[in-house]
């Protein structure tokens, strides 16, 4: 077998493990930091044959990559979530001792739902143990995805013995995207492992700059200043343009500073020589609704959804250009389940007012006289609108109990977004019962029309035993994909009626449960619910900035609008001015966004100031910036 040459940033890696030290590989965007990661995992499986490596990565996609890269009995790759568990499972008795000692601690997240202490044998009788599943139910010992992380904390911290055991099992463990892993993991690993004498090494991979959620632990400064780790930066670029590189460096904050690959190979070379790249930044000098004119400015192809994406901060942004406001706006802006979660907050600070939960909704909003920043009572402002008076006035009878059990979580229509069409979904979607139906529905309908028939007869468990079946559930099929002006109700219905999409108990259940959030969106043309499906299922362009992360693309646009969402401000971003906290988020996730281009990037500012100006010539190039004028299509730079 020919010897495999070496990264120098792998090379050093090797140096401190021999030295019996923990490493971190720190590299930009488009550095190469999974083909480091995989050629470390395949070295270490060289020199030692006989020991077991663990590799730990955020998402089920991941996983797979490196598996597919890497095929060997002794490597062991799963999410972290799922090496945990494996790694707990067995310990039935200290897991139920562990849960309850964290169910009956006020200071834990894992909550008690009992009224009382949780006594020593709660769980004694649970005939299959603790369990973790996609779902949380502590009173039956069921766990999801939180506590997983919780309870092994509390697990390898409290029994010394789990962490011989884990060191014993695994001589290296091998953390991917490590900047996205919670504190509580990075703790397992860094504090509580230390706990044993026996030897092992741990080993990061990743971007600072890249944290862009809040529950990951963004770096390990403290980790290496206390030197438990040591850390080996990967400078080299292989994606991005020089252009793209040389912003991408201006907008770091952490010292590092890329430079273009020097391999012919990299996706970024062409002939040789680095390509140049395009970044431009746009603007309006008033505010306009959609982006029109500058897509035909621009003059890429927004249908090529592999290659062509516009980046928003949120999904509400994204709703309304994509056509599903209406179904976004009964999930993450009604009104009244607003009124109510505000009313429980307040109960919990509540000193003097007497009220019982059997009491209705409409006595305890009154009683709480609730008001928004402009001093304005919540109640009114609801009943001065039409539509949001109807609403209320289909709850303000009901005790404030039931109401209070009321819940919509946008993440329950929203979750599991793809960026293109053979993406695939992850484990453990958050989307309602009502929500995975209509999937069901409108899934069903394009496997039929992409003449994916099997798969179509085994979803909806046809059984044709006669030629005129086949024509009947072509009619069915046409007449549901048509049907986008109808109500959500009648196309469930007629898709139940034909076999397409049968109602299930758990439909069944979430439409008594859940009957007021049912009766808004049952209501809606079908066709709402299709746009939804084509921009979680990756048919069209768009994008949040945060799913970006990882994915790369020939043509990006970056639209700079924080849509009211006060964790982020562009404004701040290029002046900077405002929270320093909001100013570095905001500046990550500029950062991922810009670095997602291979050839061609965009950036939209709709009226920014001057001063935003000023400083967009100083990153991107007098030459770069290009005012929008919306009667002349486009004016000279200011």
């Amino acid at each position: 077998m020919a010897q495999r040459e070496l990264e120098p940033e792998v090379i050093t890696i090797f140096e401190h493990i021999h030295a019996g030290k923990n490493f971190l590989l720190s590299g930009g965007a488009g550095s190469g930091k999974t083909y480091s990661l995989v050629h470390v995992i395949k070295e270490i499986i060289d020199r030692e044959p006989t020991v077991t490596v663990a590799c730990m990565t955020y998402t089920n996609a991941a996983v797979k990559e490196i598996e597919e890269r890497v095929n060997h009995d002794h490597l062991q790759v799963s999410t972290i979530h799922d090496f945990l568990w494996d790694n707990i499972k067995f310990f039935q008795k200290e897991l139920k001792q562990s849960l309850i000692g964290l169910m009956n601690d006020t200071e834990s997240k894992i909550k008690n739902p009992l009224d009382e202490e949780v006594p020593a044998d709660y769980f004694d009788e649970i005939e299959d143990g603790i369990q973790y599943k996609e779902y949380l139910s502590i009173k039956d010992g069921i766990i999801s995805h939180d506590e997983v992380l919780i309870l092994a904390n509390y697990m390898f911290k409290t029994y010394p013995k789990l962490c011989d055991i884990l060191k014993d099992k695994f001589k290296y463990i091998l953390i991917d995207e490590y900047q996205d892993t919670s504190p509580l993991v990075v703790e397992i690993l860094l504090t509580h492992l230390k706990q044993s004498h026996r030897k092992n090494i741990i080993g990061f991979f990743g971007d600072s700059m890249q944290s862009i959620y809040d529950d990951g632990i963004g770096n390990l400064n403290t980790y290496i200043e206390n030197g438990d780790v040591v850390e080996v930066q990967k400078e080299q670029n292989r994606r991005n343009p020089r252009l793209v590189i040389e912003l991408a460096n201006k907008v770091r904050t952490d010292g590092l500073t890329q430079v273009s690959s020097t391999d012919p190979s990299a996706p970024n070379m062409q002939d040789g020589v680095i390509k140049e790249g395009n970044i431009k930044f746009y603007y309006t000098e008033e505010d306009i609704d959609d982006l029109d004119e500058l897509k035909t400015l621009l003059g890429w192809s927004f249908e090529d959804t592999k290659e062509t994406k516009e980046l928003n901060l949120t999904h509400n942004l994204i709703a309304s250009k994509a056509g599903f406001q209406k179904l976004m706006e009964i999930y993450d802006k009604d009104p009244i389940i607003d009124l109510k979660n505000s009313i429980i907050q307040k109960m919990k600070t509540n000193h003097g007012l007497e009220y019982s939960e059997d009491d209705t909704f409409d006595t305890i909003v009154d009683l709480f006289q609730l008001k928004n920043r402009q001093r304005l009572l919540k109640k009114d402002l609801i009943l001065s609108d039409e539509g949001n008076r109807l609403l209320y006035e289909e709850l303000k009878n009901l005790p404030f109990s039931e109401i209070r059990k009321i819940y919509i979580d946008k993440d329950a229509l929203i979750d599991d977004k793809k960026q293109d069409v053979e993406d695939e979904n992850k484990k453990g979607s958050k989307r309602d019962a009502l929500i995975k139906h209509l999937f069901k529905i409108q899934t069903n309908v394009n496997l039929y029309q992409e003449k994916k028939y099997n798969e179509f007869l085994r979803k909806t468990e046809y059984k044709i035993t006669q030629a005129s079946q086949k024509n009947e559930i072509k009619e069915f099929v046409e007449v549901l994909s048509n049907m986008g002006e109808n109500s959500i109700k009648e196309v469930i219905e007629y898709a139940h009626e034909k076999g397409i999409a049968k109602k299930d108990d758990k439909l069944e259940r979430f439409i008594e449960k859940n009957r007021y959030l049912y009766n808004r969106v049952k209501n809606l043309p079908f066709k709402e619910f299709q746009n939804l499906f084509n921009y979680l299922e990756g048919y069209t362009p768009f994008s949040t900035q945060h799913k970006i992360k990882g994915a790369e693309f020939d043509n990006v646009l970056v639209v700079l609008d924080n849509g009211k969402w006060n964790k982020y401000n562009f404004e701040y971003l290029f002046t900077g001015s405002g929270s320093e906290s909001v100013r570095h988020r905001t500046q990550k996730i500029f950062y991922v966004c810009c670095t997602r281009a291979k050839e061609n990037l965009a950036v939209f500012y709709n009226n920014p100031s001057i001063r935003v100006i000023e400083k967009a010539k100083e990153w991107f190039g007098d030459n770069n910036i290009q005012v929008i004028n919306t009667q002349q299509n486009l004016a000279p730079n200011r």
